[in-house]
């Protein structure tokens, strides 16, 4: 029997529209309207890099450009509705989502502890009742605050000392939370501090949970890319639900049309073409998105829906670089159509562009430059600078 076919123009519909960009980015950014937007995205990922703004910050600005860093604080600092930890990388979750971490807590205790001990050998072991006591005693600490005898590196991960290790290990496995940052260093205290109860949810629970919400945030997805979405579930868990939901009839099987035409088998809920028919189309103007974006973050899906091949060049030698150090894709409508090295100079009031490539086929007539300068002229207001700079010929072929 042949599957139903997701029609590539469709499938970016609902993709875009599950990743809120498929609306103009405009209403509030602050309290119940910013924790709407994470939640609807799942969660989103910190990064410190900082050539115009911190990533969670441009994740939350490319949708809601009213957006300002001080209402993410808050969720996370005050009002605790947010906390952050670990699904493929460092994140703001949630903390209604916190009882499906119990899970990633103890899964992350087994696999850390084995690979630290691999890494940095057993020095750090010996620190967790210590630094436990302290924090319990003196309250929240950074990781400079700790192991002040042991000898220190040059900051990088691989150069932890054992404390810093420690630290990172109590965190992943749920007996410390990050508290708050002070610049970007994360200060960790008492999880019991930090944390609101949350229930005791069996392990199946948790499985049931994560592929469903990974599925309805995604619209489609293979069992990988469901079990990718929060990195929580391992992949023959995965599986094993897709063929459940399946016999149930939760799901059901599509053919999903890539930007070449090539079709992928995948799952989503029933009636996904008729979801994905009435799913908005996107806003013609430009949106300057992070690299860690959620709807590029799995590169290769990104690829194979847009045709837009991206890889960030950030540990790339500079002479080895074919477009820059930390390059923002460009997102016009449903398509991805350049990408932009852009600095702010903020000492100066400035946000310096050094280039744009457009991809192969878009042409930047004057409307469409026209639309870029107005994203860049909102972006240099976000990032605190006064005007834009163009270097001589930016405009690349």
């Amino acid at each position: 029997m042949s599957l139903p076919v997701l029609k590539n123009r469709a499938a970016r519909r609902l993709f875009l529209d599950r990743h809120a960009l498929a609306e103009q980015p405009v209403g509030p950014a602050k309290g119940d309207d910013l924790l709407a937007l994470i939640r609807r995205l799942g969660f989103v990922q910190l990064d410190s890099i900082n050539t115009v703004e911190r990533a969670h910050h441009m994740i939350l600005w490319s949708r809601r450009q009213s957006y300002r860093p001080g209402a993410l604080k808050r969720l996370l600092e005050k009002d605790r509705r947010l906390f952050e930890h670990w699904t493929h990388d460092a994140s703001v979750i949630p903390t209604e989502f916190l009882a499906h971490w119990r899970l990633r807590f103890a899964r992350d205790a087994e696999t850390l502890r084995s690979r630290y001990r691999d890494w940095q050998g057993p020095e750090f072991e010996a620190k967790l009742d210590e630094v436990l006591a302290r924090i319990a005693a003196e309250g929240p600490v950074r990781s400079g605050e700790v192991g002040e005898d042991e000898a220190r590196g040059k900051g990088g991960w691989w150069e932890w000392h054992p404390s810093k290790t420690a630290l990172e290990f109590l965190w992943r496995s749920g007996q410390l939370a990050v508290t708050r940052r002070e610049g970007f260093a994360k200060v960790y205290d008492l999880a019991e501090r930090v944390y609101p109860e949350a229930p005791a949810l069996s392990e199946a629970e948790t499985i049931d949970w994560a592929c469903g919400a990974a599925l309805d945030r995604l619209g489609f997805a293979t069992t990988g890319e469901i079990a990718a979405f929060w990195a929580k579930v391992r992949p023959e868990e995965a599986k094993d639900w897709a063929a459940r939901a399946l016999k149930r009839g939760e799901i059901e099987e599509v053919a999903v049309e890539g930007a070449d035409g090539a079709r992928r088998r995948s799952f989503a809920r029933p009636d996904v073409i008729g979801a994905a028919d009435s799913a908005p189309e996107a806003p013609a103007r430009l949106r300057i998105l992070s690299p860690f974006d959620p709807a590029l973050r799995d590169r290769a899906r990104a690829e194979r829906l847009f045709g837009f091949h991206y890889r960030i060049e950030v540990f790339v030698p500079e002479a080895q670089r074919r477009y820059g150090y930390y390059v923002f894709p460009v997102m016009e409508g449903d398509a991805l159509i350049g990408r932009l090295d852009a600095r702010a100079r903020r000492a100066e009031g400035v946000l310096q562009v050094a280039g744009f490539w457009p991809e192969p086929g878009v042409r930047m007539g004057k409307l469409r430059l026209r639309r870029l300068e107005a994203e860049l002229d909102r972006l240099a207001r976000f990032a605190g600078c006064d005007h834009v700079a163009f270097d001589p010929g930016w405009l690349r072929p």
